[in-house]
């Protein structure tokens, strides 16, 4: 059985500063062995829980922050980017389900450091009228490949905003958000405690999670946090502008979607 692993920082155990999730500081440093050592619980999880191959996605900023020396050598790792599909490079129909680790809530929501994809640019994503993080963005993703989303750990504020999406799913809340650079969390060996057990619940249970999926046609609205922004996204030819911050797209499928987001996502770094 394949599990895959896509993992984040911003809902890690402990994180709770902008400086835990950039790069050139201590802080930094702390973070992302906490990270690393909270997918070494996640991975060993899937083991016991009858995995016999695990794959982990680096998914956060530049997708270089795990410590490879450091990770469990029963998984392989992907590093770097660009690459195609992002947060969930890699993920295959014989998977048998995906954890999102260390995930947090969209933007403009309640939650520790929440954003959708790229705090700089975007206010909202909508997927079919869904206002999606990117848990649901990218779970939406698995799901039109046929594969679930088995377990999610972050905050309390990302299991609340997921939940309708994905109700056979297990939760890890490792912090109770205090608001966005705030949380009451557990200390990082529970936390990891946690990941583990609710790790093994999960993959033992993914042959009964149905996936997260939205039909076609497909429609996909990006809500920038300034019109210069969207004044860029407009740009592209397929763009249909709905109003000074919003521009439209109609992907044909929802790997698509990601795709344009991740683009415009590239694109506004131009306006840094």
């Amino acid at each position: 059985m394949k599990i895959y692993i896509s993992a984040d920082i911003e809902g890690v155990a402990g994180v709770v500063n902008p400086q835990h999730g950039a790069m050139g500081n201590a802080e930094y440093e702390r973070a992302r062995r906490l990270m690393t050592q909270e997918v070494n619980a996640a991975i060993d999880g899937a083991f016991a829980g009858g995995a016999t191959e695990v794959l982990v996605n680096d998914s956060h900023g530049d997708m270089r922050n795990l410590l490879p020396e450091d990770l469990d050598a029963r998984a392989e790792v992907i590093l770097g980017k660009p690459k195609p599909i992002n947060m969930f490079e890699g993920l295959a129909a014989d998977h048998a389900g995906v954890i999102c680790l260390g995930y947090h809530a969209r933007a403009r929501a309640p939650g520790v450091l929440a954003h959708t994809v790229n705090g700089f640019a975007f206010g909202r994503i909508r997927l079919n009228g869904l206002e999606l993080g990117e848990a649901g963005l990218y779970g939406a993703y698995a799901g039109s490949i046929g594969v679930p989303v088995i377990l999610l750990t972050g905050d309390d504020c990302l299991r609340d905003e997921t939940k309708e999406l994905f109700p056979d799913a297990v939760y890890a809340v490792v912090k109770q958000s205090l608001g966005q650079r705030a949380a009451r969390s557990l200390a990082p060996e529970r936390a990891r405690a946690l990941i583990r057990t609710k790790t093994e619940e999960a993959v033992r249970g993914a042959g009964v999670v149905k996936p997260f999926r939205l039909e076609a046609p497909y429609r996909l609205e990006v809500e920038f946090n300034t019109p210069a922004l969207c004044d860029l996204a407009a740009v592209i030819p397929v763009a249909t502008r709905i109003d000074a911050v919003t521009v439209a797209f109609t992907p044909d499928n929802a790997e698509h979607a990601v795709r344009w987001v991740n683009t415009l996502s590239a694109l506004s770094a131009i306006l840094r």
